[in-house]
């Protein structure tokens, strides 16, 4: 019994030594924590029970079967996040530069299974080199088990990804397919093929933070959701977005108290937007002013700017937020925005997240580049994503909701539960310049008669009457009393219940 006690403290040992210390200083050097680190502060102080501790690699190939670390290179297990349930693989650089094996694949897998069985999210900290090359198409084989069960969780749980050092090849696509990415500036890379393979095939020259860094993938690819300075930065903004979670999508969003008064007026939002219509304002003046204590916890903030998208809770209960911002591109629709929000919807109405849309939207963007970069087809995601969700849906028209795109904007004819308009607000096909243009071409020479016609269409539609007549909005509000009918439309919603006719699965246009 003494043996074996002391050979399981050794074997402890060799599992939090890593790669040993010069390998961990290594790490510390580069301005990174160690795997057993980031779970330290990623979770509640004294919570973390590990699995697998123990568990080696079984490759006798090249020599490995003299090189083994118990732990084979991932730190896994569950714990707590503000008292709350969460699994967590962390995988270790020091160990083989932290390359998933057969061994490294069963073990994640098993955290995931196990995360399924009991309704609970997984968090993974990547930080390797890819597929280890040792054991070859074992290797891969693992790769595909981690991703099958992504696929499986996705929807089921949420599914976090912190990408932390390198993530190449194959090693990409498990973040991918997860429902957040963040990315650590200047130390963490994700990308297909290396700049070296970049360089081979297609003859150009490219640093791995340009070719797949956090600021390229938070700014032009939309791969990934936030960056961060450095580990610690990364891991506590992790903590606060899992507040807004809930664990699983058998559980309603989750509710916290708040001080802040359900039916609080904010007369500021009365002069928010500008008399002129053409002058633009920022939409997260109204986003602050209108959710719990200003606090609103965005999403994507660096990619696709005329679309807002994050999480918020109003009277205490998670709500997410879908935002035009007129302050970019007028606000207009296009194809990156439209993609960026429709994932977000989809996420919230997976984990029966209410959404809240604050509408201002001058219509889709125009141009050869949209439409040969099918704007047709991205902005249907959008559409598809409004009318098949199923959660408590709350539209605030604001100003402009024109033509295509006011449809788009979780209007009432999908199945929008409240909508809402402010006092000036426009529905209408286009605006009243292009409508007369058209309306009136025979009189295009006569600047005068245009200049009266177009007064005309602005008296006549320029206003949500038009709409409010036949229904399409439920009331026409003041801008101050916005946060008090937004959480009073939220505790009327909070037992809706809406089911979608059965089906294995959409074919949302891709």
């Amino acid at each position: 019994m003494q043996s074996i006690v002391e050979q399981l403290e050794l074997k402890r040992e060799l599992a939090r030594r890593g790669g040993g210390e010069k390998r961990i200083a290594a790490q510390h050097a580069k301005g990174k924590l160690t795997a057993r680190e980031r779970i330290e502060v990623l979770l509640d102080e004294g919570t973390f029970e590990e699995w697998d501790m123990f568990v080696e690699h079984r490759c006798t190939d090249f020599g490995m079967q003299d090189n083994k670390i118990p732990g084979d290179g991932v730190v896994t297990g569950y714990g707590m996040i503000n008292g709350r349930l969460v699994f967590v693989y962390s995988q270790d650089f020091t160990v083989f530069g932290g390359a998933l094996s057969e061994a490294h694949a069963e073990k994640v897998c098993k955290i995931m299974d196990q995360a399924m069985k009991v309704g609970a999210p997984v968090i993974g900290l990547n930080d390797s080199g890819g597929a280890r090359i040792q054991e070859g198409v074992a290797s891969l084989g693992g790769y595909a088990e981690v991703f099958q069960r992504n696929v499986m969780a996705s929807g089921v749980i949420p599914q976090i990804s912190m990408i932390m050092g390198p993530s190449a090849g194959g090693a990409v696509y498990s973040p991918a397919m997860t429902d957040f990415i963040f990315m650590v500036k200047d130390s963490s890379y994700m990308f297909v093929t290396g700049p070296e393979v970049v360089k081979t095939v297609t003859h150009e020259e490219v640093s791995a933070e340009d070719l797949g860094g956090a600021i390229t993938h938070t700014t032009k690819s939309g791969v990934a959701d936030l960056a961060f300075e450095n580990d610690v930065e990364a891991l506590l903004m992790l903590r606060r977005l899992y507040n807004y979670l809930p664990l699983s999508n058998r559980e309603k969003s989750p509710v916290r108290p708040t001080g802040d008064a359900a039916d609080r007026v904010e007369l500021s939002l009365d002069t928010l937007v500008p008399d002129n219509p053409n002058k633009a304002y920022d939409m997260h003046e109204l986003i602050g002013k209108v959710v719990d204590d200003g606090d609103f916890f965005e999403i994507q903030p660096d990619y696709a700017k005329n679309i807002i998208i994050g999480f918020a809770r109003m009277d205490g209960q998670t709500v997410g937020v879908v935002a035009n911002q007129p302050l970019v591109l007028a606000g207009c629709l296009d194809i990156k925005s439209s993609i960026k929000a429709a994932r977000f919807v989809r996420f919230c109405d997976a984990f029966n997240i209410p959404v809240i849309t604050f509408v201002d939207v001058p219509g889709f963007m125009p141009g050869t580049s949209q439409e040969y970069g099918g704007i047709i087809k991205h902005g249907a995601k959008l559409l598809y994503a409004y009318a098949e969700c199923t959660v408590p849906k709350i539209t605030v028209i604001t100003r402009k909701a024109y033509g295509g795109a006011y449809d788009v904007m979780a209007s009432k004819h999908l199945r929008g539960d409240v909508n809402f308009a402010w006092p000036d607000a426009e529905i209408a096909v286009m605006g009243a310049k292009g409508a007369v243009e058209i309306i009136f071409r025979e009189d295009k020479n006569d600047p005068e008669k245009l200049a009266a016609k177009e007064a005309e269409y602005r008296d006549r539609f320029a206003n949500p009457f038009v709409a409010a007549k036949r229904g399409y909005i439920d009331d026409v509000i003041l801008p101050h009393n916005t946060r008090k009918r937004i959480c009073r439309s939220l505790v009327m919603l909070k037992d809706k219940q809406v089911t979608n006719p059965w089906r294995k699965h959409g074919n949302i246009p891709l």
